[in-house]
């Protein structure tokens, strides 16, 4: 098979040329630095902007290839984020003349629990999608209507300020001169990547996607695995949610995660994962989720008006699944071959 017919080819090709024009309009893009022993410049800026995004995408991939589709991503993340910052609270407080940050509850207890939260909201899609029978889209439209109620309610309708410095580390650390956000994403691709490719839940994901009737029938749990894909996506999406909450250090439970599943979508198409499932790819994903944010990323930079921004965001994407598409390519090189009239060759 030709380089070109790789199914991240495009997506990569895509990518670079993002890259390269952000270079081209700053010419300080590409500039890296050190501080305080961390990595600052603008890619860095772009890895840890794509993480919340990249960690909801590989979510995404896994319940796309069981033919399924979760659009209440945005809402838990709401929920999760509005969760974790009720319950951390914090304050400073001062004993013995010591400054001293002190929480509603314990972090991880409070993580604990926004992430049993996101597990929940994600099995409860699971199994109204595998076990009730529910169309994908139907049962994960009633969690995203449903979903920005309950973050209103945990958040009383109010935006909560955290005031825990430790919980800033999730959102806005850094470690071995990286991001905090972009490890966290990577590891989780990772462990991922590991457990589909290395194990035969991969399989089995593809087999459901295909045809689930058919990977029942060869005795796969297909329900079960259907479950508990949209149960992985909820614990993304949760994880995400501590990440958006942590960085911006508060709790929106009205515009926290807003429209992030159609990102999400975007980023596992781009990628070149077949929404009819049973074909997936978690790298596609991650550089899916790479591609939005560095397009985001130059729609600011550029200075593009921001009531266009979204139909600048379109054109893109169009453009991309245009070019991903055999058929398409197939048409553009038969329009290109095709011989000229003769009296035209004279």
């Amino acid at each position: 098979m030709k380089f070109w017919g790789h199914r991240l080819f495009w997506p990569v090709v895509t990518l670079v040329l993002l890259l390269v024009l952000n270079a081209a309009f700053s010419p300080s893009f590409l500039r890296l630095s050190v501080r305080d022993g961390h990595l600052y410049g603008s890619l860095v800026d772009i890895l840890k902007g794509a993480a919340p995004l990249a960690l909801v995408a590989l979510g995404m991939t896994l319940v796309i290839a069981t033919r399924g589709i979760d659009i209440s991503v945005g809402a838990v993340v709401a929920i999760a984020g509005g969760v974790a910052a009720w319950m951390i609270g914090g304050s400073l407080v001062i004993h013995d003349g010591v400054s001293t940050y002190v929480s509603r509850f314990p972090m991880w207890l409070a993580i604990g629990c926004a992430l049993g939260v996101a597990l929940a909201c994600g099995a409860w899609n699971g199994a109204l999608v595998a076990f009730v029978g529910m169309q994908p889209i139907i049962a994960t439209l009633i969690l995203m209507v449903a979903g920005r109620g309950i973050a209103q309610l945990v958040t009383n309708g109010q935006i909560i300020t955290v005031y825990y410095a430790p919980y800033f580390f999730i959102g806005n650390g850094y470690l071995l001169g990286l991001p905090f956000p972009f490890l966290l994403a990577l590891a989780v691709f990772a462990v991922l990547l590991f457990t589909v490719r290395r194990t035969a839940l991969g399989l089995f994901i593809e087999a459901v996607g295909v045809n689930p009737a058919a990977a029942h029938l060869a005795g796969l749990p297909a329900r079960r695995i259907t479950f508990w894909a949209y149960a992985f996506c909820g614990v993304c999406a949760g994880v995400a949610g501590l990440i958006v909450s942590s960085t911006v250090k508060s709790a929106d439970g009205n515009n926290a995660g807003l429209l992030l599943e159609l990102d999400a979508i975007l980023a596992v198409t781009l990628g070149g994962t077949a929404l009819t499932g049973g074909r997936f790819s978690l790298a596609g994903s991650l550089i899916g989720s790479l591609i939005i944010q560095t397009l985001t990323y130059a729609i600011y930079s550029m200075g593009v008006p921001p009531e266009v921004n979204l139909v600048v965001k379109a054109a893109v994407v169009f453009f991309v699944m245009l070019m991903q598409s055999p058929e398409f390519r197939r048409t553009v090189a038969r329009l290109v071959r095709r011989p000229l009239p003769l009296e035209a060759a004279q």
